[in-house]
């Protein structure tokens, strides 16, 4: 298949993912959405070991003799989601949103979304980035974002209905994620040359994704089995590594 093809179908695909979220939210009951808490265990652990063991090493091999600025601008990618969902937007966590007072205040539930709306363009650019180094750490990569996707989408849509708006809203909230997941893989399959840029921040967007947001609610929601989906996720991303090496 075509380099440019993959990008938009693996784009696409990611983007899916959204929009399932954020269905799970409106037709599971309330017993049911154990299985949304457990993707966001196992997508932390497949995450956090993708990026430290598969994305690292490729931004190092893309920097010969300039790990410092490589890891600076993976520290650059890292703090831009601290800035965008902490900072910009103070009320943030993936999982269901519960905090309903919160969400009511004027603006808090938009802003929210708009940084959701940052972190999933984000992860498009890091498909595509990905895909332009070469195609198995695009799929490493892919498998990372969309283990994610649908707790994304979820959160997304809590987010409005927790602000007391309509399930329509809800639902295009969730198609705005969506196509900015999209739009991210569509602008790096522009700017090709920009790769080395392009994969460092993205490798440090994933790494906030993984340890700074998941991880933290799979110990806030506590309990062993969500531990155990963490490991789960580790013991999968090895699996795929062994599979592609």
């Amino acid at each position: 298949m075509e380099l440019q093809a993959q990008l938009f179908l693996f784009g696409l695909l990611a983007a899916a993912g959204n929009l399932l979220g954020g269905w799970l939210l409106m037709a599971l009951p309330l017993t049911n959405r154990r299985s949304v808490r457990a993707l966001v265990a196992l997508g932390a652990g497949f995450m956090l070991s993708a990026v430290l063991l598969d994305v690292v090493p490729e931004v190092l091999a893309l920097w010969p003799g300039r790990a410092a600025a490589a890891m600076g601008w993976l520290l650059a990618g890292y703090l831009l989601i601290q800035l965008v969902e902490h900072t910009i937007a103070p009320h943030f966590h993936f999982g269901e949103e519960t905090h309903h007072e919160e969400m009511l205040q004027h603006g808090v539930a938009l802003t929210a979304v708009g940084a959701l709306g940052i972190h999933a363009f984000l992860d498009g650019v890091a498909i595509a980035s990905g895909m332009l180094v070469n195609f198995q750490l695009g799929l490493v990569l892919f498998l990372a974002v969309l283990l994610h996707k649908v707790p994304e989408g979820f959160t997304v849509a809590s987010i409005m209905v927790s602000a007391g708006r309509e399930k329509r809203a809800a639902f295009l909230a969730t198609l705005a994620i969506a196509a900015a997941t999209f739009a991210g893989s569509v602008l790096v399959s522009l700017l090709r040359p920009a790769v080395a840029l392009t994969l460092p921040i993205s490798a440090g967007v994933t790494l906030y994704v993984a340890a700074t947001d998941l991880l933290p609610e799979v110990n806030r929601e506590g309990g062993w089995r969500n531990s155990l989906m963490f490991f789960v996720g580790v013991a999968l991303f090895w699996g795929v590594h062994a599979f592609f090496h």
